[in-house]
């Protein structure tokens, strides 16, 4: 049997923040190049293109060491090749909300036409992105989107319709009496909250037999939730089922169980549909996750901050759709990733 591997989706996005980051750094800086082939310097740009306007863009992602948020930041950046007015620099925030914030304040000091920022903690992210707004810059929040900023426009997806498509498979699949154990995202982030919601109203309410014997906050992040399973695994012995709010914390508590004999048939479910989940579906490890496709959300958010930047359209909040993969599904999505170039044979 021929062996998968995924490419190392954050090793790209690791390497440009590296060089990109440094909280006093520019955009003009030669570095920027490294952030999408299309981005120079911008006085270079419009002096190539003659008159033709060209856009400085600061894209500030949450952290390259979450699966999503490394993916995102690859697809976005090579979505920004596709549109040769448009220069694009990538602004790790490490997961800190601190630097993040200090990020957003330096693409506002340094006078980016658009700022994409991707919140660690949108309640911290919020008065950083009213900042964006007050300077006369184009903001932009996605993944999740900061709700309630006049003036910030926001491209995302449904984190309930995430999560619930999940939790309605979940009511037919989880055994009676089963015991679970529940993996969170961070605390006051609006998709970690909604799908925690979400999970609430279309599973537990409506499944009063099953009992969560743990629960807490992996934020996201895969050692963290490794840890968390590690512990509950010796409290609590066989678990019926993982429920977790993305895929990066479901693989970190599936490297704690395997080849345990005694959670050979436990079931889990993330959210994202990371290469890394659609391969341990492929394989029986994981039951199902909803795809959030980095693709489809790179794609709008570049046209989005396009239509936006050329006045197009003055205010844009939209959605990508919530779809379900299962291993009756996921071999359509394994080669898509096979086209993009993150899964090889």
């Amino acid at each position: 049997m021929k062996k998968r591997r995924l490419i190392a989706m954050g090793l790209s996005v690791m390497m440009t923040m590296s060089l990109l980051m440094g909280c006093g750094s520019t955009s003009n800086s030669n570095s920027s190049t490294s952030s999408a082939g299309s981005s120079t310097n911008a006085s270079e740009a419009s002096s190539n293109e003659g008159s033709k306007k060209t856009y400085r863009v600061a894209y500030i992602a949450r952290a390259q060491s979450d699966s999503f948020a490394a993916w995102l930041a690859n697809e976005i950046m090579a979505e920004a090749e596709e549109y040769d007015d448009i220069t694009l620099d990538v602004f790790d925030g490490q997961a800190d909300d601190e630097k993040e914030n200090t990020a957003i304040e330096n693409a506002i000091a340094s006078k980016y036409d658009a700022i994409i920022v991707q919140p660690n903690n949108g309640e911290a992210q919020r008065p950083y992105v009213e900042k964006v707004v007050q300077n006369g810059i184009i903001a932009i929040t996605t993944n999740a989107r900061i709700d309630g900023i006049e003036g910030s426009s926001s491209v995302d997806a449904d984190p309930y319709k995430q999560a619930a498509v999940n939790a309605q498979l979940a009511l037919e699949q989880i055994p009676q009496n089963a015991k679970v154990v529940v993996l969170k995202g961070p605390s006051g982030n609006f998709h970690a909250d909604e799908r925690r919601k979400a999970w609430q109203i279309e599973f537990f309410d409506k499944r009063p037999d099953v009992q969560i014997v743990a629960e807490d906050f992996a934020n996201w992040n895969k050692d963290e939730a490794m840890a968390l399973m590690e512990d509950w695994v010796i409290a609590h012995g066989k678990i019926d089922a993982i429920i977790s709010m993305n895929d990066n914390m479901a693989a970190g508590a599936l490297e704690v169980i395997a080849g345990k004999p005694e959670f050979e048939n436990t079931l889990v479910y993330g959210v994202d549909g990371t290469a890394e989940a659609l391969l341990l579906i492929k394989e029986g490890k994981m039951t199902a996750t909803c795809l959030q496709s980095a693709i489809e959300l790179s794609e709008l958010i570049l046209d989005t901050v396009h239509k936006l930047l050329t006045g197009e359209e003055k205010q844009i909040d939209t959605d990508i759709g919530s779809p379900i993969i299962t291993k009756d599904n996921v071999d359509e999505y394994i080669q898509m990733y096979k086209e993009r170039g993150l899964i090889t044979e």
